[in-house]
């Protein structure tokens, strides 16, 4: 599946890029104990190390909030996934399970304090393009809103928006049906291609670690070659 940059975001952040996982022959399912276990545990180690009010503070969040700022998006109205993530736990909000590809994904963004979007690719149609959104962008989120994209960082393919760094859409969900996935890493702009490489490389091991599968596509898409 090919994914690209649209010079829409790409010339407002030229430093910005995706970290691209494609695997196949995935078995979703309830998250094992043990993966619940270490998701507990690390949870509660960054509630008492990490007060609301420090949230700001984080490298990712703090990063990903100027980004936004630079592509025109307020990140006070339009949260990062990853920040609305760590904010709910931070709050003393149990983390929400729903399945083993999910589950696995939701750890990431947090511990990473990253965005990341896992898609079920049987419900993607040809190419995937990240660009800003336009009049004709919406779809229904994961959150159950009708979501208008304008003007919002954002997946497309040939059938149109379907995810974006900020809430993804219903029509990609993965379910325990699912075993062909696409996962993306939203990496903001003050993250080494060293670094992101190293993210990506530790993500595809844990999720293939908890969910098996095949990886067949690891790559990091950059901005300045899109």
């Amino acid at each position: 599946m090919n994914v690209s940059i649209h010079p829409s975001a790409s010339d407002r952040l030229p430093e910005f890029s995706l970290g691209i996982l494609e695997y196949t022959d995935v078995a979703v399912s309830d998250s094992p104990k043990k993966l619940q276990g270490r998701i507990n545990l690390y949870v509660e180690s960054l509630k008492l190390g990490t007060p609301l009010s420090a949230i700001s503070e984080i490298k990712g969040v703090q990063s990903w909030r100027s980004d936004f700022k630079k592509l025109g998006i307020d990140p006070s109205r339009y949260r990062p996934s990853s920040e609305a993530l760590l904010r709910r736990l931070l709050q003393g909000n149990p983390f929400f399970w729903l399945n083993s590809a999910v589950d696995v994904n939701n750890f990431l963004s947090v511990y990473h304090a990253l965005p990341y979007g896992i898609y079920d690719r049987k419900q993607l149609s040809g190419s995937v393009v990240c660009r800003i959104g336009t009049p004709r962008d919406t779809y229904l989120g994961l959150n159950g809103r009708e979501m208008d994209m304008q003007g919002k960082l954002l997946l497309a393919d040939e059938i149109g928006a379907f995810g974006s760094p900020i809430v993804d859409s219903a029509r990609s969900k993965v379910t325990e049906q699912t075993t062909e996935l696409l996962q993306v890493i939203f990496f903001h702009s003050q993250l080494l291609n060293d670094e992101c490489e190293q993210i990506l490389g530790s993500t595809a091991r844990m999720f293939t670690e908890i969910n098996g599968g095949e990886i067949i596509r690891q790559t990091l898409v950059t901005a300045c070659i899109a």
